[in-house]
């Protein structure tokens, strides 16, 4: 009996270690970025052409689809999306597309456990529909492609692209207001630190934002983090110069040149030569 029950675990062992391995017709594709406080992740089945007329053909105009293939392709966000007027909760959906010649349509779908088209469509599990219209590529692109692009610290782009054919989905962000609570709150604190005002500092410059607020917190950046900071000098000099002190903003220019020639950072050089030269036209 021993020998019987050792004989079925030994092949059994020999079946499974056995087993043949192939590679997926559609491999599985995984995007993940962060755009400002945001994260987004997406996957999705990658089919390709195979010499194949896709749409149109292979899928009709008009007709749904899972965007992609096998199981669902699913969206991740970790915070709300805002496409236009409409808004998308944070969760995970399912993502439709209807194709159409000059538009299509994007649907997000509540349920995402679905191998495909759900057997039964429920409009009452749509979250958002958005409809975009189509652009051309010059030469076709094998594999579907999902990518998120066009990326800003308030947007970004879901961009979908295969055969000659690409469609990109704007969307905003609530980034400044979550940026705004988070510097009042740091900055209020007893242990505000150097960083932490050129942070400050640099999203207002970038967003220009109160750039003679702006100005204050990056003085105080440098005066505790000393001029050797040549990054921080920097941003000290580009806010003087948009707050229209072009004469400090080229003296402070000099002195992050200095310090940057010092660290043998000639990118840092080269900014500051630039700058004073254009600052140079505004006396």
């Amino acid at each position: 009996m021993k020998k019987v029950i050792l004989s079925s675990l030994l092949c059994f062992s020999m079946f499974a270690q056995g087993q043949v391995q192939t590679p997926k017709a559609s491999p599985l594709g995984k995007v993940e970025q962060r755009v400002g406080l945001t994260d987004i992740s997406i996957t999705y089945s990658r089919p390709a052409m195979n010499g194949r007329k896709i749409f149109g053909e292979l899928l009709p105009y008009g007709e749904l689809w899972r965007l992609g293939a096998n199981e669902n392709t699913k969206i991740t966000n970790s915070d709300i999306l805002i496409f236009g007027s409409d808004t998308l909760k944070a969760g995970t959906y399912a993502l439709f597309a209807k194709p159409n010649t000059d538009s299509w349509e994007i649907i997000f779908y509540t349920e995402s456990t679905n191998w495909g088209l759900p057997e039964k469509w429920d409009e009452t599990k749509v979250a958002l529909r958005k409809k975009v219209k189509v652009s051309k590529f010059p030469f076709p692109k094998e594999n579907l492609t999902i990518s998120i692009e066009d990326l800003e610290f308030n947007s970004g782009s879901i961009v979908i692209a295969w055969e000659i054919y690409q469609v990109s989905v704007p969307f905003t962000l609530n980034t400044r207001e979550k940026v705004l609570a988070s510097i009042e709150k740091t900055l209020s604190s007893s242990t505000v630190t150097a960083n932490d005002y050129h942070a400050a500092a640099s999203y207002y410059f970038t967003e220009n934002i109160d750039l003679k607020k702006a100005l204050l917190w990056s003085e105080k950046a440098v005066a505790m983090k000393g001029v050797s900071a040549y990054w921080m000098t920097r941003l000290k000099s580009q806010l003087q110069a948009a707050n229209g002190d072009y004469k400090g903003a080229m003296e402070t220019a000099k002195i992050s040149m200095i310090e940057a020639e010092k660290d043998g950072d000639q990118n840092y050089v080269r900014m500051n030569q630039l700058s004073i030269e254009e600052w140079l036209k505004q006396k």
